[in-house]
């Protein structure tokens, strides 16, 4: 039997996710947000604390992506795109600012199963953003000043998030928006009665992104809501306040990610 992830099948090639290297090329629509504090703090596991100098801060991400693998797997897009939804929120790894990943939100298989690999805790959701084409027109936003952009995410039929960014200037120095790494807990229960509390897998993980570009970077105004649904708790961050709002374009490789605390049973 042969693959990475399961299913492992006789020629390797049915798994939901190949062996690394993974690459990735997307476009962000993000919004900056200030959550109640102790809501925010409340989503860390063992082993991060609250940031003290930005206790509550987040970051929304609604991301168009693509993928590939060893071959040309961006060449069968009905495999390699995919969109996500993602909240971050500011906190330390004893004196290392972090960015925590409490919930996410993804459309394909493939793109579950490798996130499920690094730590991602990905739930099936629907993910919608506004493109900006290059070629002009009424039918699409400018990139730059002025050009607007709305995303919305959606998990069982419900609203959970939607967002609206206004772009007002080129961003000097992209590397900015990406300066905190991120932290996951990869989370694998047991099956077996008697041991349900007691997981196979329970890792404090840093993920380790190669070859990180970003492009095109633009920062303006912004608005963000996370909407009550069924199932869920996105909504219990409440958010306070809203930031700056970004759009840009993300390219970066997972071959690796970093232990950090290992509480496996």
């Amino acid at each position: 039997m042969k693959g990475y992830t399961v299913p492992l099948s006789p020629r390797g090639i049915a798994n939901l996710a190949p062996a690394p290297p993974w690459h990735y090329a997307g476009t962000v629509v993000g919004v900056e947000f200030f959550a109640d504090p102790a809501a925010a703090a409340a989503t860390l596991p063992e082993g991060l604390t609250p940031d003290p100098d930005s206790a509550g801060r987040g970051v929304a991400m609604f991301i168009d992506w693509q993928y590939s693998a060893t071959g040309l797997e961006y060449l069968d897009p009905a495999r390699s795109q995919y969109r996500e939804f993602l909240v971050t929120l500011d906190a330390r790894h004893h004196d290392t600012p972090v960015a925590w990943c409490p919930y996410i939100y993804v459309d394909n298989d493939s793109a579950m199963a490798r996130g499920w690999v690094q730590g991602f805790p990905k739930k099936l959701g629907t993910v919608h953003q506004t493109r900006a084409y290059s070629v002009g027109g009424p039918g699409t936003p400018v990139l730059g000043p002025g050009g607007r952009f709305g995303a919305t995410a959606s998990s069982a039929g419900q609203r959970i998030a939607e967002a609206e960014i206004t772009l007002e200037q080129a961003v000097p120095d992209p590397t900015a928006l990406m300066n905190r790494p991120v932290v996951n807990l990869r989370h694998f229960p047991r099956l077996a009665a008697g041991l349900h509390d007691k997981p196979a897998v329970h890792e404090l993980v840093m993920s380790v992104l190669d070859n990180t570009a970003i492009s095109d970077a633009w920062v303006g105004t912004a608005d963000l809501a996370f909407l009550p649904a069924r199932g869920e708790e996105l909504a219990d961050l409440a958010i306070r306040r809203v930031g700056k709002g970004f759009h840009f374009d993300l390219a970066y490789t997972v071959t690796d990610l970093k232990t950090l605390a290992d509480h496996s049973s």
